[in-house]
């Protein structure tokens, strides 16, 4: 047993980004960077806020969006950690407050010979929060709409997608969702590197602790319906 999968089992969970509350969605993609990640197009989708330790709420902390895109061939998962959006601080997690913030790839990935950074951002006004068990009363309250844009290391963000956030899923469903960002990566982006290949190595060891299946489709299996 590899020293991740021995933690995850200590912990009776997920090694990273334990605690998460998941939403039923859709992704709508346009323009010519949307045929880097899926074709164009409104594609359904779970979506996983979550902080990146068990810090109380309020707490700064890293934090998580997780979104699965159900697309006919395969599922595209994109994991996003609370970042910076210049140049500078794109590469490097930061402590938030606040699910109301900006998400980055924070490693990039590769197009041809350039490396791009993926980031998701609100697009609607408020604040979230920073408890995961809170979301869910915000979702119901008001439309939670994020932006899906994409750059080079020192370029400009360009706007490509956005993301409903829709229903939340039962707890249970929570807990059995297994992301693989390097095994369903986007259509025409690939992972790299040294860095890329240990979070590879985490994220299966604790997948594996905990039995999760990373071909799940939560929204089928608990009979909703993603967002039309």
């Amino acid at each position: 047993m590899t020293f991740g999968a021995w933690l995850a089992h200590v912990r009776g969970g997920r090694l990273l980004h334990p605690r998460g509350c998941s939403f039923t969605g859709a992704v709508q993609l346009w323009g010519p960077l949307a045929e880097w990640f899926l074709p164009a197009g409104r594609w359904p989708a779970v979506i996983r806020f979550s902080r990146g330790t068990p810090t109380p709420p309020g707490w700064p902390d890293i934090l998580g969006l997780a979104v699965r895109v159900h697309a006919p061939d395969r599922p595209v998962d994109l994991l996003v950690s609370s970042a910076g959006r210049a140049p500078v601080l794109r590469h490097l997690p930061l402590l938030r407050r606040d699910f109301a913030t900006t998400y980055g790839s924070i490693l990039s990935l590769r197009h041809g010979r350039h490396r791009i950074y993926l980031a998701v951002s609100p697009a609607t006004p408020g604040r979230l929060g920073g408890a995961v068990e809170q979301l869910a009363d915000v979702a119901a309250r008001r439309p939670i709409v994020l932006r899906l844009a994409a750059a080079t290391g020192t370029g400009h963000w360009r706007t490509f997608g956005r993301i409903d956030v829709g229903e939340p899923l039962p707890s249970a469903v929570d807990a059995a969702l297994a992301f693989d960002p390097t095994g369903h990566p986007p259509l025409r982006l690939r992972t790299g590197g040294l860095i890329q290949r240990l979070r590879t190595v985490t994220y299966a060891a604790s997948r594996r602790a905990r039995g999760a299946r990373t071909d799940d489709n939560p929204i089928a299996a608990t009979g909703q319906r993603p967002l039309a």
